[in-house]
């Protein structure tokens, strides 16, 4: 029966602001169509359903109050928190210790199958007392849609229910449950060595939902094949260097962003955390950027996942086939996890954000920017996919020669780039290059495979940019490629250094060793390095349209490591890996910005800073033999 209705809106503060963990102090779990954060004390306070684009259902990590979470501790003070995966999986164990001894709480998300039709979504916690007598407390407080939507509490043979318009959670548990105000609770002593099990399972509507009682032995079959399941596809790795623990907890957090029944993948899991604590850049990134996504699949076929790459190629293929000609170009920035194309940004005002990082955005405008760069990082993706996998399709060739036939008329025109600027266009360096790169690779595709092509044009444009970026993106005064290119042969370009331009000898625009490239990583870092960490570029000198100050990019700092190695300098990029390396939080995870304190700031974990930990690991393996 029906027990209470939790209506949305602003209500009393019941929980201090100093319940906001650090954002390091996570892990991921999740069931590759959507992801969960568990904190170190034990609270679910990230979780969007069914998919990672969802509205939330536990969002305390945007707000203590109002956001929701589901939350398991000890009755007593815990002395010592910790946190670790499985070996070799994504399965997440959080253990308390007290005085009173020691419980640990297992969370993941089952998957038995690649690909499995009868999958259903279900996020399972086994409490564990290991030591002891422990008595514990459990609160589930889910808060649909954001915390905007009301929903209804109904009691069932071996749960409770929340239903809400569009999402229904079914919550089964081996102990009593009772409901208070919109949520569930419990509290409950288990023996030394004993075990308790709550699995909550989302679904479109009641009817979905499964019933039943909790079975231990269940449960542990499905711990079992989760585990099979994720050391299954590890093993397909051919990663076998110095750093195999780290490019391999890389690997499985690039997984765990897949979308397996689409092939997307997404860049984080997160919406709205900050890049400062307090500051107002705040963005979504649950969606699907061309840039991360072509990188992620450089990554993994670096280490042998071929069948993610091929998912993300028919994914991709889709893009190339519906695309049109628009104010920003063919092919859009990002795109939803389906494909939508249209993601309109919109504040969440009734949430405070991250420890007052206000304001909460969902969506996300700069996809509707032009940046230029998109078509390089993409085709340079098509390029490996044809040179390590099966090949590409005549349709997606043709699909590719329409797409450069509109870069060729627009590739001189300013963009927002790489780092989504809101200060206008420009005419940025780092995008000419991979303009560069996308006609190269489409000349290389061309004489590699006997492809049709407008092989004498492409090759007159691709000179006339490199020409360009030599003449006009090189600034003599600073010894250094700088961000935006000079107005006229007559002017220097503004004297601003960007760290994007450490990949030009990784896309083989330049040789390592050319002078001008050695004098721009001495550069880079002199003004925008501290003890490895690297600033993409600093906004006291190229102002970007935003209040506030950011972190260093952790992407910046790996591809610091690659640059290194790439110009013989293998000591100095060994030593910034493995200071690099500390920052990872506990469980080898990277948020996508670094503060000057250690502190990781930006959406969590991200795509990007993961794939070039990879990059960087395997080249720097190369350079030391």
């Amino acid at each position: 029966m029906r027990d209470d209705d939790r209506a949305a809106g602003p209500g009393p503060r019941d929980e201090p602001d100093d319940t906001y963990l650090p954002i390091a102090e996570h892990g991921l779990i999740g069931d590759l169509r959507t992801a969960a954060l568990v904190g170190t004390d034990g609270r679910v306070d990230w979780f969007c359903a069914p998919r990672f684009d969802s509205p939330s259902v536990f969002g305390s990590l945007l707000d203590a109050e109002r956001g929701g979470c589901w939350s398991i501790e000890p009755v007593c003070q815990v002395a010592t928190h910790n946190q670790f995966y499985f070996p070799d999986t994504n399965i997440l164990i959080t253990r308390m210790l007290t005085a009173d001894g020691i419980v640990e709480v297992q969370d993941f998300m089952p998957i038995r199958r690649e690909r499995d039709p009868d999958h259903r979504q279900r996020l399972v916690r086994r409490v564990v007392n290991v030591r002891g007598r422990m008595r514990l407390a459990v609160r589930v407080a889910p808060r649909m849609d954001y915390g905007r939507a009301s929903h209804r509490v109904e009691r069932t043979p071996d749960g409770v229910r929340f239903t809400a318009a569009a999402l229904t959670l079914s919550l089964r548990a081996s102990v009593p449950l009772e409901t208070d105000a919109g949520d569930a609770r419990a509290e409950f002593d288990l023996p030394e060595r004993a075990s308790a099990l709550f699995v909550l399972e989302a679904a479109d509507d009641p009817i979905s939902c499964a019933t039943g009682m909790v079975d231990a032995v269940v449960a542990e079959e499905l711990f079992e094949a989760t585990v099979a399941f994720w050391r299954r596809w590890l093993r397909q790795s051919t990663y076998t260097g110095r750093w195999r623990e780290m490019v391999h907890r890389s690997a499985l957090t690039l997984k765990l962003l897949t979308h397996e029944p689409s092939g997307a993948i997404v860049a984080a899991p997160t919406l709205g955390l900050p890049e400062l604590v307090g500051g107002a850049r705040n963005w979504d990134y649950r969606y699907v950027w061309i840039r991360d996504a072509a990188f992620s699949l450089y990554a993994l076929l670096r280490l042998g996942f071929t069948q993610e790459a091929q998912a993300f190629m028919d994914w991709l293929t889709e893009r190339l086939r519906t695309a049109g000609d628009g104010h920003a170009g063919p092919l859009r920035v990002m795109y939803s996890i389906d494909g939508a194309e249209r993601l309109p940004e919109e504040t969440l005002e009734h949430l405070e954000g991250y420890r007052g990082s206000y304001p909460v955005r969902t969506g996300n405008d700069a996809g509707l920017q032009r940046q230029l760069d998109i078509y390089g990082e993409l085709i340079d993706s098509v390029y490996l996919f044809n040179k390590y996998g099966p090949g590409i399709s005549h349709a997606s060739w043709m699909d590719l020669c329409a797409i450069l036939d509109w870069l060729m008329e627009h590739w001189d025109t300013p963009d927002e780039s790489i780092w989504e600027t809101r200060a206008g266009q420009q005419h940025h360096t780092y995008s000419r290059l991979m303009c560069w790169v996308a006609v190269e690779r489409m000349i290389r595709m061309a004489r590699q495979r006997g492809l049709p092509g407008d092989l004498g044009r492409w090759t007159t444009v691709r000179d006339r940019i490199y020409h360009q970026i030599m003449a006009r993106g090189w600034d003599p005064r600073a010894r250094a490629f700088v961000q935006r290119l000079s107005t006229g042969a007559d002017s220097p370009p503004p004297d601003i250094l960007d760290a994007s331009l450490l990949l030009m000898p990784m896309v083989k625009f330049v040789s390592p060793a050319d002078p001008r490239f050695l004098s721009t990583v001495e550069a880079i870092t002199g003004r925008l390095v501290a003890d490895s960490l690297v600033f993409r570029y600093d906004p006291k000198e190229s102002p970007d349209g935003l209040l506030g100050t950011e972190g260093t990019f952790s992407i910046c700092s790996f591809w610091l490591v690659e640059a290194f190695a790439r110009t013989g300098d293998v000591e100095q990029a060994r030593l910034a890996l493995e200071k690099m390396f500390t920052y990872a939080n506990h469980v080898g995870l990277y948020a996508e910005q670094i503060g000057m304190t250690g502190e990781h700031l930006g959406n969590f974990p991200q795509a990007f800073t993961h794939l070039a930990l990879i990059s960087s690991a395997i080249n720097l393996d190369r350079a030391m033999g």
